[in-house]
């Protein structure tokens, strides 16, 4: 779905082989472009190259908001590595309006270093006498740390007439307490098996309609925010030279021992956010891969 896209949802009934309508509901959607988002930022950078230390680095902070009343994000209504439902349709179709929330794919905080340092180890006595073993090592680094995305809880059921019936959203009555520090670290929510009772599906209530004589949640869009995100990368490098190609280039043999996530550091995805469906309010998918090493050589000529 294009940025901006809404659905739009009316009600049919299926033809008889003769044309006729029979009657009973099936669904046509239209998408139409016409959303709104603004987003507003704050960025500082710092950055600095030292020769005569080696050293080279570079550091950005971003704070940002993004609003907007329909999203299009990655990989369609689930993300790769949410385990949640991302991109439902608005739950009132006449008053999309009242979908305005931070946008599915608004990060609010952004933190990313990164640094170049030549190890100097063709500098300490001991080492000297290795010749062009102990030259050429540098240590690069890039470390990125996020703060959550957010995401929406969703009845499951259709409370009303109106929508898609997936995209419906329940009233709030309690407040959970969001955290992967807990014993149980995927229960994001914090209740275990209990954690649906934060929410009330509002059902057969008087003047309710739709299949199950509902009203639409109070509860907004992309109320909730997931767990942050720390990544730290770590790369070796080695070059060696070995003379010159046509008697001015050099050519150089380049070693590299990169770590990802070095730290091994568990990054939490997105809750299961359906409220009748299985493991509400638990994480069962990680953001990120586990620590992994890749070495490599290449030949520079």
């Amino acid at each position: 779905m294009p940025p901006g896209a809404r659905f739009c949802l009316c009600v049919c009934g299926p033809p008889w082989p003769a044309g006729h309508v029979l009657g009973g509901i099936g669904f046509e959607a239209l998408v139409a472009n016409p959303g709104h988002s603004t987003f507003n930022a704050g960025t500082v950078s710092v950055s600095k190259t030292s020769a005569r230390f080696g050293l080279g680095f570079q550091v950005n902070y971003t704070f940002s908001k993004s609003l907007d009343d329909s999203s299009s994000v990655l990989g369609g209504s689930v993300g790769a590595n949410s385990g949640a439902v991302l991109q439902p349709p608005p739950q009132d179709p006449r008053r999309p309006a009242l979908e305005k929330a931070p946008s599915t794919f608004d990060i609010t905080q952004v933190f990313v270093a990164s640094f170049i340092l030549n190890l100097p180890f063709d500098r300490v006595p001991a080492l000297r006498r290795f010749g062009q073993v102990a030259s050429g090592w540098q240590l690069l680094n890039i470390s990125t740390i996020t703060s959550g995305a957010p995401f929406s809880v969703l009845s499951g059921i259709q409370q009303t007439g109106l929508g898609a019936g997936q995209a419906d959203r329940p009233d709030q009555v309690g407040k959970p307490s969001l955290s992967t520090g807990r014993t149980v670290r995927e229960d994001y929510f914090g209740s275990g098996a209990a954690n649906g009772f934060f929410f009330l599906i509002p059902i057969n209530v008087p003047g309710g309609s739709g299949p199950n004589q509902g009203r639409l949640g109070t509860l907004g869009r992309n109320t909730f925010r997931g767990p942050g995100f720390h990544d730290f990368d770590v790369a070796l490098l080695k070059e060696t030279n070995f003379g010159h190609r046509g008697g001015s280039e050099a050519v150089r043999l380049q070693f590299r021992a990169e770590f990802f996530n070095i730290f091994n550091l568990v990054n939490f995805g997105l809750p299961n956010n359906i409220l009748q469906g299985s493991g509400f309010g638990l994480i069962s998918r990680t953001a990120g891969a586990s620590r992994q090493l890749q070495l490599s050589l290449k030949l520079i000529y």
